[in-house]
């Protein structure tokens, strides 16, 4: 069933109009001849009710319009032909008219499209041969109730319409807070590693001149140090590789901290009120200055997370030493109603340092309750 209304909504809905309107001319005609086949005006009525019928092609476009048509024939065919009070196919068609009015209409047209209805349709009935009281009534009720269905419709289509709108101008807004808080933390990454690559060059400038005033009184020491000016320039390039361009002025000059600051990171975080714990397994290397920064920042950012939205829940930080990776994981219990570390800021921050050096992150929540970060970075 579902696919056939899927298959009925992609048609063109001028075709549609068009079919129906060829199908009320069939069944229309057939009833009026089976019913006035021995009526000399014949003839006459079969061009008026096509006329009548086939206007609800421009149902859509002319509902005004197509209603005054539809009336007007029946009207017409009331007083000088015959009467169509005992056929059906006519009232339907003033309905099919009616909800149209109702349906596809706005502004003063809407204003007036009820009291059109309402006129058209007690002017057929007063064109009828006899008439009782409720022929008043309820054909009129039955015309103003299609009109008030369609008008029903017609206010739930806008409003589906306008709630899709919003929707689409919220992803978009969403998506270019996300797009500018990335690149508000790339800036602020870049603005890291400029130390980095700074320290680097400087190093490599020292030991340089070092090299070349004991290049010949102390060779081997000159080989020494241009050994580590090689080591260091290498290092300052893998560095400047990963920046991708990225450029950034800043004004924080401070030495960046580094994974030998954890413990001290540990402490002011339970200081702040949040009891964590930190495990090391295996033993430590040691790491580009770059990378040492980056798993530096994600401790914190997911404890800083951990404060805001776990409460006081017992949060553990394990930093496992693998021999191609280093793991860092921050796991706490709080429960998942108190727990909201998704969709902000610091998970996007977390994620671009990480990707910066190939490596892995993901953050979520656990099936016990609680909220974990893990990160993988490639040594």
């Amino acid at each position: 069933m579902r696919r056939w209304i899927a298959r009925a909504r992609r048609i063109d809905r001028r075709r549609l109009d068009w079919l129906i309107a060829a199908v009320f001319i069939v069944v229309g005609e057939i009833e009026l001849i089976a019913r006035q086949s021995e009526n000399d005006q014949l003839p006459l009525m079969i061009v008026l009710s096509t006329i009548a019928y086939g206007s609800l092609a421009w149902r859509r476009r002319r509902p005004l319009a197509v209603c005054g048509v539809i009336f007007c024939a029946w009207i017409l065919t009331n007083t000088a032909l015959a009467d169509v009070e005992p056929m059906q196919t006519p009232l339907i068609s003033v309905l099919v008219a009616s909800y149209a009015a109702g349906a596809y209409t706005s502004g003063r047209s809407a204003l007036a499209a009820p009291f059109i209805v309402a006129a058209g349709m007690l002017t057929v009935i007063v064109s009828f041969d006899e008439q009782v009281f409720t022929d008043y009534i309820f054909p009129t009720a039955f015309a103003l109730l299609a009109w008030l269905a369609g008008r029903g419709v017609r206010t739930r289509t806008r409003l589906t319409e306008e709630l899709h709108e919003a929707a689409v101008r919220a992803k978009e807004a969403h998506d270019e807070e996300l797009a500018r808080a990335a690149a508000d933390e790339r800036r602020r990454i870049a603005r890291e590693m400029h130390d980095v690559v700074a320290h680097s060059v400087s190093v490599m400038v020292v030991q340089a001149g070092g090299a070349r005033r004991i290049l010949d009184k102390d060779p081997a020491r000159a080989i020494a140090a241009a050994a580590q000016i090689e080591e260091v320039g290498r290092a300052a390039m893998t560095e400047m590789r990963r920046l991708l361009g990225v450029m950034h002025h800043g004004d924080d000059r401070a030495p960046q901290p580094t994974m030998r600051d954890l413990g001290a990171l540990i402490e002011s975080t339970r200081t702040a009120g949040l009891p964590v714990s930190l495990t090391v397994e295996g033993a430590a290397r040691s790491l580009p200055a770059g990378m040492d920064l980056a798993a530096y920042r994600v401790v914190q950012e997911a404890l800083t997370n951990a404060i805001k939205h776990a409460g006081a829940a017992p949060t553990e930080v394990t930093v496992r030493w693998e021999p191609e990776h280093l793991e860092l994981a921050i796991v706490d219990s709080g429960s998942k109603s108190a727990n909201g570390h998704s969709g902000g800021h610091g998970l996007i921050g977390m994620e671009e340092r990480v990707r910066l050096y190939d490596g892995e992150l993901r953050a979520g929540e656990r099936d016990g309750g609680g909220f974990e970060v893990v990160a993988r970075l490639p040594l």
